[in-house]
C-alpha cells in the first residue's frame, strides 16, 4: 500500500504517511483480508438460505438470515448478493393494447378440457429440446410433460391416446395455433375421437391462462433451476416435480390443495411409455 511505502522508503512516520494519503492507522496496523474472506459468514449464510429456497428475492433472503441470529445490515447483506449474482430481475407491468377479454371457463368436473401447449429450453451442449404439456382444468392435474428433441403431430397424438386409454376422453382441448396442433393428421384423430378443438385466438395466450401458468412454474421450478446434459435427466427431474406438483404442493386458486385432494381421479396415472420414449 502507499502509506506503507513513504514509511518504508522515504522515513516518514506512520502518522504523517498516513496524513499524506488520507489513509487510516487503524487500517495501517490491521492486517489485510480480500472481500472474500471479509464476508465469508455472510457468503455461507447466504448459499445456505439460497439452496433450500432458491426462488426467493433479496429482502426474504435477509429476514430469514436475521432470525438466524446474525446482525449485519441490510446493506452489506446486498452487496454479497449481487457480488454471488442472486438478484432477480424486477417485475415490470407492461402496457398492453386494448382488446376484448375472452372468458376462460373453469369446468368443476375432470375430463371437460384438457389444455395443450409446447415449451422449449436447451441442454448444457446447446441442443434444443422440447416439451408437450398436458392438464386437465377441472383440477390442474398435469397429466403429462413429454419431453423430446422433437415433438411432431404424429407424438402428439401418441401421448394423447396413451392419456385417454389411463384416464378417459375429454370432451374438449384447448389449444394455440402451432404447426402441430392445426394439422390434419390431429384435426382428424380428434373428429374420430369426438374431441371437440377450441383454438384459442393468434396472439392471445391469456385464453389458454391455466396451462401458461403451469409452464411458468415448470420453467422457473424445473428448466431454469437446474443445468441439463441429457434428455434422461431432463424426464428424471420431470417426473419427480411431477408427483409433488400433483400430490403435494398446495395451490392457491384450489384453495391451498393438490389438484389429486381437490378432485381425485377414481384410479392414480400409471407409468405410460411416454415418459420414456426417445
Amino acid at each position: 500500500m502507499a502509506a506503507t511505502i513513504l514509511v518504508a522508503e522515504y522515513g516518514l512516520t506512520v502518522a504523517r504517511a498516513c496524513r499524506v494519503v488520507r489513509f487510516s492507522r487503524a487500517a495501517y496496523y490491521r492486517d489485510p483480508r480480500s472481500a472474500m474472506e471479509r464476508d465469508t459468514a455472510v457468503i455461507a449464510a447466504l448459499e445456505r438460505v439460497v439452496e433450500r429456497h432458491p426462488r426467493s428475492g433479496f429482502w426474504k433472503c435477509f429476514g430469514r438470515i436475521r432470525r438466524q441470529g446474525h446482525g449485519w445490515n441490510h446493506k452489506r447483506v446486498h452487496r454479497v448478493y449481487c457480488a454471488l449474482r442472486l438478484n432477480l430481475p424486477r417485475r415490470t407491468k407492461r402496457r398492453l393494447p386494448g382488446r376484448l377479454r375472452q372468458s376462460l371457463e373453469a369446468p368443476r368436473q375432470l375430463n371437460h378440457i384438457w389444455a395443450i401447449d409446447f415449451m422449449a429450453d436447451a441442454l448444457y451442449g446447446g441442443r434444443k429440446i422440447r416439451t408437450l404439456n398436458v392438464i386437465d382444468e377441472g383440477n390442474r392435474e398435469a397429466l403429462a410433460i413429454d419431453v423430446a428433441l422433437s415433438i411432431p403431430s404424429v407424438r402428439v397424438i401418441r401421448v394423447l391416446e396413451e392419456l385417454v386409454a389411463v384416464h378417459g376422453r375429454p370432451a374438449a382441448v384447448r389449444v394455440d395455433n402451432g404447426p402441430e396442433l392445426i394439422s390434419e393428421a390431429f384435426l382428424t384423430w380428434c373428429g374420430e375421437q369426438r374431441i371437440e378443438i377450441r383454438h384459442i385466438q393468434p396472439g392471445k395466450p391469456d385464453q389458454n391462462a391455466f396451462i401458461e401458468r403451469f409452464n411458468r412454474s415448470y420453467r422457473h421450478e424445473v428448466l431454469d433451476a437446474y443445468v441439463f446434459d441429457s434428455i434422461e435427466g431432463v424426464r428424471s427431474v420431470t417426473e419427480e416435480w411431477l408427483e409433488d406438483y400433483n400430490s403435494e404442493r398446495p395451490h392457491d386458486s384450489l384453495g391451498r390443495v393438490p389438484p389429486r385432494t381437490f378432485l381425485p381421479r377414481l384410479e392414480q396415472p400409471l407409468e405410460s411409455s411416454y415418459q420414456l420414449s426417445t
